[in-house]
C-alpha cells in the first residue's frame, strides 16, 4: 500500500480510500447488490489488513446505516490508526424542514448526529457534500472553521462542485482568515474528466488534494462486460440501471448508450491492452490511471465481496502505467475541448512557466 498527503494537510492517506456507500440497506439509490454487517465488518477488516487507514462514508448513505456500520467497526480499532471522512448537506428526516443543506444549524446538528454514529469524538474530513444555493457561502464556512477550532472536525473538504463555487471557497477561505480546504471529492474516471477543465485547475494552484469517487464508472470500466451480452440486473449497476433506463443518470449511464457507442469499446480495448502488458485486471488500471494523476490524494473505491476489494487494491503499489501507456488512456477517453479552453491551451503552448502555478497546461 502506498500513501500520500491529504492535500496541504501533513496527513498522509493510502492512495486508495474505501468507500463505504454500499454498506447497509441503501435507500439513497436503491442500488443492488448491498453489504450487510458481517461482509461490511469482513471488507473493512481486509482493508486495514491491506494497510488501508482512510474511509470515506455520509450522514445519508443508508439514511445513516452506512455511518453507523462504521462506527460499530471502528469502535473495535485503535482510532487514530484511520482516518475517517464524512459528509453533510443531505436529508435524512424528510419531515425535518430544516435538516438539510449547509446552514450553520444543520451542519452542527448533522456532525453530532455523524458522531454519535461513528462512535468517535472527532472527525478527521467533513465534506460539504454538494453546494447549497439557499445558504451564504460565508457561513457554511465559518461553520466548518469552528468546528475545526472546537475540536469536532480535524479538516474541511468539498466536494461536488462546479469550477466557480471551488474557487469562491477558497476565496471566500482566504478573505475570512479561515481554516484552509485540503480536499476536493469529485467523480473523476477515464469516462468522466469535465473537471480537469476548471476544478482540477483551482485544486492544483491551491494545494487541495483531489479524491476521485466513482473511478470505475459505476462499474462500467470494470472490463467485464462484452458488447454482445446484456448485463446482469441483479449483481450489476449498470445491468440493474438497464431494467429501466429512465433511471439512468451521469454516474451511471444507460447500457443501451454504451452499448452502441464505438469510443467506449475502443478505450476497453486500450485498457485490455495495457492490463494484459502487466499481467493486471482492466479495473486496476482503470484505478491506476488515477493514482498517476500527480493532485490525487487518494481514488475512493467501493466493493461488495473482500474479492473485489482485494481486486481493486492490487492497482495500489509496486507497478506503474509507462508514460506511453498513460498518454494512449488519455487520448482513448473522451474529453472534449470546450471554448475557451482550447483556445486558451493552444495560444499558451510555448508559454508554460515552472515559476507560475497557475499557467497550467493540458
Amino acid at each position: 500500500m502506498d500513501y500520500k498527503f491529504l492535500g496541504a494537510s501533513g496527513v498522509r492517506v493510502s492512495n486508495l480510500c474505501l468507500g463505504t456507500m454500499t454498506f447497509g440497506q441503501n435507500t439513497y439509490h436503491a442500488l443492488p447488490t448491498q453489504a450487510d454487517e458481517a461482509l461490511a465488518f469482513q471488507i473493512m477488516d481486509r482493508y486495514a489488513q491491506l494497510g488501508g487507514n482512510f474511509l470515506d462514508t455520509a450522514n445519508v448513505y443508508g439514511q445513516g446505516a452506512s455511518e453507523k456500520i462504521v462506527g460499530k467497526w471502528l469502535s473495535g480499532q485503535v482510532r487514530k490508526r484511520f482516518v475517517v471522512a464524512t459528509k453533510v448537506r443531505g436529508q435524512i428526516d424528510k419531515s425535518h424542514e430544516n435538516g438539510v443543506g449547509l446552514s450553520r444549524r444543520h451542519i452542527v446538528e448533522s456532525c453530532e448526529e455523524s458522531l454519535e454514529r461513528l462512535q468517535t469524538h472527532y472527525i478527521d474530513l467533513y465534506q460539504s457534500h454538494i453546494w447549497d444555493n439557499a445558504t451564504p457561502i460565508e457561513e457554511t464556512l465559518r461553520t466548518f472553521d469552528d468546528l475545526i477550532r472546537c475540536g469536532k472536525i480535524r479538516y474541511y473538504g468539498a466536494s461536488n462542485v462546479c469550477g466557480w463555487q471551488m474557487q469562491k471557497i477558497v476565496d471566500r477561505i482566504d478573505s475570512m482568515g479561515l481554516n484552509k480546504c485540503v480536499s476536493l471529492q469529485q467523480q473523476y474516471n477515464l469516462l468522466c474528466r469535465q473537471s480537469e477543465f476548471e476544478e482540477f485547475m483551482v485544486c492544483e494552484n491551491e494545494g487541495i488534494g483531489i479524491l476521485p469517487w466513482s473511478p470505475l464508472k459505476g462499474g462500467v470500466l470494470s472490463g467485464k462486460f462484452k458488447r454482445e451480452e446484456t448485463p446482469d440486473p441483479t449483481s450489476s449497476r449498470i445491468g440493474f440501471i438497464h431494467t429501466d433506463e429512465g433511471k439512468a443518470m451521469q454516474a451511471m449511464p444507460a447500457w443501451s448508450k454504451l452499448r452502441d457507442d464505438d469510443g467506449f469499446w475502443n478505450l476497453m480495448d486500450v485498457m485490455k491492452k495495457a492490463a494484459d502488458n502487466h499481467g493486471k485486471t482492466v479495473a486496476q488500471v482503470a484505478l491506476r490511471w488515477l493514482l498517476q494523476k500527480p493532485q490525487v490524494s487518494s481514488v475512493i473505491i467501493g466493493a461488495t465481496s473482500v474479492r473485489q476489494l482485494e481486486d481493486n487494491m492490487g492497482a495500489s503499489a509496486g507497478w506503474s502505467l509507462t508514460q506511453e501507456e498513460m498518454s494512449q488512456l488519455d487520448k482513448s477517453s473522451p474529453r472534449v475541448n470546450l471554448y475557451p479552453h482550447e483556445v486558451t491551451w493552444r495560444m499558451n503552448a510555448n508559454r508554460y512557466n515552472e515559476f507560475n502555478r497557475s499557467n497550467r497546461l493540458n
